[in-house]
């Protein structure tokens, strides 16, 4: 089994990596660069993937952040393409949302109705390989980790994650039942320029803002609608706040898609309205182009105050400009590199809604490098090759005293059978 990686070795976002044997081709991720990446003036010739012979070929998703989905709509529609079946959902709402102001939506859409679909924990089939997956935690709510077996080499592949969010206590018995020790790692390392940062627990984090909310009477949260495990976890924190908790009918729909599944988180009361009807989310009413506020309505969040989950754009402030509270309370809990203006994600209508006077709340969806050595010392990998990182150099420097790190560049492979043996001192190897 040959290991490629055609794009992500040294870059957050993008990445697209390729496991080859006896002519079939398991791909995982085909999304766009984020923005601030050098691009190409060519699009990726990928052999198997985007040219040339599709029969013995697949295409896995881990979630659906655009950065690993959204360029498949410019595959072929004969080459089949697994996901998991909440990220699909959330995938066609969202796209759905935005087909009316954004073509590439509008083909996304389309695409999804013709995707494969795989249950966490239940192997299956690709020509020689065999797949496992399991759910992995992550800011994207369905997101999976990959073993994937051919020619008698195991190798994990760990998508985007995190060990501090609300789902991550269960992955060392999710290891140990579904995937075991393994020949390698290709994994992410988005966090490797702040290796001794612990990153906040999603639980901590519901806490703080649940001290806010109480503090506060009238608050504006700025956050992804697609953040599935933050919106459940403001909404528990508004509602123990005494507050009444606000979306609009796109946000209230995504809560849904999970509410209403019977999944393995059904159990969970993180994803469960609560039982009391006054204490549901409130979900906007507009009258044809802007949100409605009527009298009753802004007594009863005079009243209670509320906790109201904001987008950025006019129609919102609008509705905010009318909501009570001359003094409300806004938060930012996203990635704060959207409101640099030295950044190419700057987002000037995010900046302009939320105006200077906020308080950033939040924590990644990535995991921190104590987090990744635990796991990879649950695998047990021969070596680790990471991806998903903006400096490669640096994850070799802080692991090569365990492992052996396999640094590629970008359309450089390895071949794990015929890869020599790593010595005692595990210093890095260069393919």
């Amino acid at each position: 089994m040959k290991i490629t990686i055609h794009c992500g070795t040294d870059q957050i976002g993008g990445c697209v990596t390729e496991y080859e044997y006896e002519g079939w081709r398991l791909f995982v991720d085909y999304g766009e660069q984020l923005p601030g990446v050098p691009k190409s003036d060519n699009s990726l010739e990928i052999e198997g993937l985007t040219k040339g012979d599709l029969s013995k070929s697949a295409l896995l998703i881990t979630h659906y952040h655009g950065d690993h989905i959204s360029k498949i709509t410019e595959l072929d529609t004969n080459l089949p393409v697994y996901i998991g079946k909440i990220s699909r959902d959330i995938t066609e709402k969202l796209s759905d949302h935005l087909k009316t102001v954004n073509e590439v939506s509008a083909s996304l859409l389309k695409r999804l109705s013709m995707v494969n679909t795989f249950t966490p924990g239940n192997a299956f089939k690709f020509g020689p390989f065999t797949i496992m997956p399991i759910t992995i935690d992550h800011s994207a709510f369905d997101a999976y980790a990959f073993k994937i077996e051919a020619d008698d080499v195991k190798v994990f592949h760990t998508g985007d994650f995190r060990t501090h969010g609300f789902r991550s206590g269960k992955l060392p018995k999710v290891i140990d039942k579904f995937i075991g020790k393994v020949d390698y790692v290709v994994c992410e390392a988005t966090n490797i320029n702040r290796p001794d940062v612990a990153a906040l627990r999603e639980h901590e984090l519901q806490q703080e803002f649940k001290t806010a909310f109480k503090e506060n009477k009238y608050n504006i949260v700025y956050l992804s609608s697609t953040n599935i495990d933050r919106l459940f976890a403001l909404y528990h924190a508004a509602i123990e706040a005494g507050r009444k908790f606000i979306v609009d009918r796109y946000q209230k729909e995504m809560m849904d898609i999970v509410t209403q599944r019977d999944n393995l988180w059904g159990k969970s009361r993180l994803y469960k309205y609560r039982d009391n009807e006054f204490d549901h989310p409130t979900v906007l009413k507009t009258d044809g182009v802007d949100f409605l506020v009527t009298d009753k309505f802004k007594s009863l969040l005079e009243d209670k105050g509320y906790v109201l989950i904001a987008r950025a754009n006019l129609r919102f402030d609008k509705l905010i400009d009318k909501l009570p509270g001359k003094t409300k309370e806004r938060y930012l809990s996203m990635w704060n590199g959207y409101l640099d203006p030295m950044t190419s994600a700057f987002k000037p209508q995010l900046a302009a809604s939320i105006g200077k006077d906020y308080k950033y709340m939040h924590t990644s969806g990535h995991c921190d490098m104590n987090s990744l050595c635990s796991l990879v010392e649950l695998l047990h990998p021969k070596a680790i090759i990471p991806i998903h990182t903006n400096n490669p150099e640096a994850f070799s420097r802080l692991f090569s005293d365990k492992w052996p790190v396999i640094l590629l560049k970008d359309g450089e492979s390895i071949n794990p059978i015929s890869t020599r043996y790593f010595d005692s001192a595990r210093l890095k190897y260069l393919q």
